[in-house]
């Protein structure tokens, strides 16, 4: 005979919160779609380094489920897929519901920015017979962990004449790489004794491109430099000044692995955000003929305030919907008013290492699911859009009713940790917004880690937040 349960048990069942189970609540084919899953994300990530090449690689995957580009003069019927880019750095993906967007539209939204090391306006100098690109960088970075690792050269030239050159140098492993040079551990006691975000100076990530002069019986200056610069005319047709017109950063050049003997987890650089991005896009592409409108947009700039013509800020994705709520008959402002929006976006994994920076019952873990975090910002709730209770409750009971692990968390302690997302930008539209992202380790370093099980519940999580009536 089952022995009875007392009064205190049968009330916590009721009323209390249960440990989350995590990965532990999943069955091994659940598990086996996963690893599936992350298969493509991989190829995702390794083709999508920096915005252009997101944008180019989303476009071929919209292509070949159907998805046409959006002619602003025509007129869509629900099931119509098609595909919108803004500059060649951010895309929208939208697939129209049997409603339309009468009563407004479904919107996931990632940014396809990583923190990065742009090239300067005027970048390339010789010192001591080595030749160097002088470098911006892009974000939040800590700037030692981008010394002494393998970089690769992405990104644009435009020639005087207008033509536009696509420039992508180091990732083959056949292929050389680049460099940011740092002091050995014998000369380096003065630097050691700084701290941690001086110690490497922004104006000293200098990237080693070159060491042999064009002509060793010359007397010209620069001989090395100019080698460097002979070598980019013969393969890329371009001069020194092209790169006063020209958009290029150094991404570390290692691809995306499997992370420990079980292959759980799935390292790379550019999680933040294409962990998110990825499977927002895939539940565009698998969602067929939804009750609303739904918009998966890749927007820019994130990770520097999202201002600019490509960023979040901008009206790209309003005038859109606008256009959108036009061929409807209704008005676009009320057609946002009634929207709702899973901004898309990481936060930080509990890491056992540095364990004093979080706390333990607001932060999320890894094979714990997606994490909702109600607001960002930092102390005091700066910088944030905070969702509703209403709308919180709305999303938790979707995730719940449909068996999707996840758990809610901040970014570190109140006075320790805070960032930003792109909701308070779409919160600004009147639009009811919450952060719904994966869980990441080493956030914001060249190498960072997720795990497989939790980038495939936030693609569950996106496709049910589309295929759902509200």
């Amino acid at each position: 005979m089952a022995e009875e349960k007392s009064k205190t048990t049968l009330l916590k069942e009721k009323i209390m919160m249960t440990e989350p189970k995590g990965v532990k609540a999943l069955s091994e084919e659940e598990i086996k779609k996963a690893d599936s899953f992350c298969d493509g994300y991989k190829k995702f990530l390794d083709n999508s380094p920096v915005e252009r090449e997101a944008v180019r690689y989303t476009v071929e995957l919209a292509k070949k489920a159907g998805f046409a580009e959006y002619e602003q003069d025509k007129e869509y019927k629900a099931g119509d897929r098609l595909y919108y880019v803004n500059r060649d750095k951010a895309v929208a993906l939208a697939v129209i519901g049997k409603n339309g967007v009468k009563n407004g539209a479904k919107l996931a939204i990632a940014h396809i920015d990583s923190p990065r090391v742009d090239l300067k306006p005027n970048p390339l100098f010789e010192a001591n017979n080595l030749a160097f690109f002088k470098t911006h960088y892009y974000g939040g970075l800590k700037k030692y962990q981008w010394t002494t690792i393998p970089l690769s050269l992405h990104g644009s030239v435009v020639k005087l004449d207008g033509t536009r050159v696509d420039i992508c140098w180091g990732d083959d492993e056949n292929e050389s790489c680049f460099c940011i040079t740092d002091l050995l551990p014998h000369l380096a006691r003065e630097q050691a004794s700084k701290p941690m975000a001086k110690a490497i100076e922004g104006e000293n990530l200098n990237v080693i491109l070159g060491s042999r002069p064009y002509d060793a019986d010359s007397d010209e200056k620069d001989l090395v430099k100019l080698n460097v610069m002979a070598i980019l005319n013969e393969k890329y047709g371009i001069c020194e000044g092209d790169f006063l017109s020209a958009e290029l950063c150094l991404i570390p050049s290692f691809k995306s692995r499997d992370i420990g003997f079980d292959r759980s987890m799935i390292g790379g650089y550019g999680h933040d955000d294409k962990v998110c991005a990825y499977p927002a896009v895939m539940a565009a592409l698998d969602v067929e003929m939804p009750e609303q409108t739904c918009i998966t947009y890749l927007t820019d700039k994130e990770e520097t305030g999202s201002d600019g013509n490509t960023g979040m800020q901008s009206d790209f994705l309003r005038f859109f919907i606008y256009d959108l709520a036009k061929q409807d008959g209704v008005d676009g402002y009320r057609v946002l008013s009634k929207s709702t929006c899973l901004s898309a976006d990481v936060n930080a994994a509990f890491d056992p290492t540095f364990a004093s920076a979080y706390e333990a019952n607001n932060c999320s873990y890894i094979n714990n699911g997606v994490i909702i975090s109600k607001y960002t910002g930092h102390g005091g709730k700066y910088d944030t859009s905070d969702a509703s209770a209403e709308y919180m409750g709305k999303i938790r009971a979707m995730l719940e009713n449909n068996d999707i692990l996840w758990q809610v968390g901040e970014l570190g302690k109140v006075d320790g940790g805070g960032g930003g997302t792109i909701a308070k930008y779409v919160a600004n539209m009147n639009v009811d917004v919450v952060d719904l992202g994966v869980p990441v380790l080493s956030m914001h370093a060249p190498f960072e880690i997720v795990s497989k099980t939790d980038v495939y519940m936030a693609y569950r999580a996106f496709f049910t937040f589309f295929d759902t009536k509200d």
